[in-house]
């Protein structure tokens, strides 16, 4: 058995999370791998909320689901992440997952990309709406422009997280060349725990 790809493993992380009936957040929706990852966990009984400031991103993102059947667990907001608590709480307070793929749209213009200020607005936010045993799992790319200052803030941010309140949990690949991606989790501690 291999090792897995850090896209496998932030999904397995994921994947031991969602259940039928949760909400999730797609903060960063791309071309829609990871919204039709989560729709496909949540079932017809929960909600995925996807986020991208691109419309490029979204119409994928849409066409996607429509390709899987799963357009109508998902809610999505042609809007920045950091706006995530202002969409999302008139449909739900309690979130059970959430995924960041950082960095830019694959295959769209490499001089739109994430930003360390919204992203942490974002994380914070969904961290307040996190459930106990939640999961926020960001996916961080380093190799472009703005990617290291991306990386250095966010890893400064979870190493200040109380351990009392959250599990927080670095999986990348230390051998490997070009500033090569990795994933951040945040895990909310059960009540009996903190």
């Amino acid at each position: 058995m291999r090792l897995p790809t850090v896209l496998q493993f932030a999904h397995s992380l994921l994947e031991q999370t969602v259940q039928t009936g949760d909400d999730a957040i797609d903060a960063t929706v791309g071309n829609g791998h990871d919204t039709v990852f989560l729709a496909s966990l949540v079932g017809k009984s929960g909600r995925v909320f996807g986020f991208d400031i691109q419309k490029t991103a979204i119409e994928n993102t849409k066409k996607r689901l429509h390709a899987h059947g799963l357009i109508d667990r998902v809610t999505l907001f042609q809007t920045s992440h950091e706006c995530v608590k202002k969409f999302v709480s008139p449909y739900t307070k309690k979130i059970k997952a959430a995924i960041f793929n950082l960095g830019y749209l694959p295959g769209g213009d490499k001089s739109i990309v994430t930003k360390p200020s919204s992203t942490l607005k974002a994380v914070k936010a969904i961290y307040a709406m996190l459930e106990e045993g939640g999961r926020i799992v960001l996916v961080v790319y380093p190799g472009h422009e703005g990617g290291r200052e991306e990386k250095d803030e966010l890893l400064a941010y979870a190493r200040t997280i109380d351990q009392r309140e959250a599990h927080v949990l670095k999986y990348e690949y230390i051998n490997q060349v070009n500033d090569p991606p990795f994933v951040i989790c945040i895990e909310k501690r059960m009540g009996e725990h903190r």
